[in-house]
């Protein structure tokens, strides 16, 4: 994913402080979900929280910084710990817990979405600076959720997938794991450069599409 294109300090604020928020949103939902299905681990460690210093990850936040400025990259918060033989449901239950992440973004997007909807229609008027942080907190939290999805390791998606697979293709699916952050690192830096743009072509529609149905506007 990439972001401002050039340096506008209201466009970069607005990104940092969208990024901030569906990050630790994303976490901390990952945390809620986890202690409503049975395992404590990430309350008993502080995780089950909205304050995005719980969810702090010096690399992660680096790459968030690039990112506000333009630069192209992913940004990650600190990973929550989960013990899948606690939760309730086996997989299905791993499968849930996963998903909360994106379905949490794709919430605060629409929360977002309610009084910007107000403004693009002209039915309310707002500061421009304020329009730029609700169009960031809306776009970002949604890609933020469709990049999530994406059923590679180490993202929910596949968690997602494992969780929701019969049980013999379980073992076929596990292996990814110790090839899923090369494979999406090449997908990110890599294909870019050969203009192979895998990920951007599966994740703008899923923008486009939420962007259109939470603000009424095609896009």
């Amino acid at each position: 994913m990439s972001f401002p294109t050039q340096f506008d300090p209201i466009s970069i604020l607005a990104t940092l402080i969208a990024l901030i928020v569906g990050i630790s949103v994303h976490e901390f939902s990952h945390a809620w979900s986890a202690n409503a299905l049975g395992d404590p681990t990430a309350r008993q460690m502080g995780r089950l929280s909205l304050n995005p210093m719980r969810h702090f990850d010096p690399v992660g936040f680096f790459m968030l910084l690039l990112l506000a400025f333009g630069f192209f990259g992913i940004a990650w918060g600190r990973p929550v710990p989960i013990n899948p033989y606690r939760l309730r449901g086996g997989r299905r239950g791993v499968a849930l817990t996963s998903l909360a992440g994106p379905i949490s973004n794709l919430f605060v997007a629409g929360v977002f979405a309610v009084p910007l909807r107000f403004v693009l229609s002209g039915q309310i008027q707002m500061a421009d600076n304020l329009a730029t942080l609700l169009v960031a907190l809306v776009s970002f939290n949604i890609l933020l959720a469709a990049f999530n999805l994406i059923p590679i390791p180490p993202l929910d998606g596949f968690g997602v997938l494992e969780g929701i697979v019969p049980n013999y293709w379980v073992p076929v699916l596990e292996p990814i794991r110790q090839y899923g952050v090369p494979i999406l690192l090449g997908l990110i830096f890599l294909g870019p450069l050969l203009h192979i743009n895998v990920l951007g072509t599966v994740i703008t529609p899923i923008h486009n599409l939420f962007m259109s149905a939470f603000l009424g506007i095609p896009m």
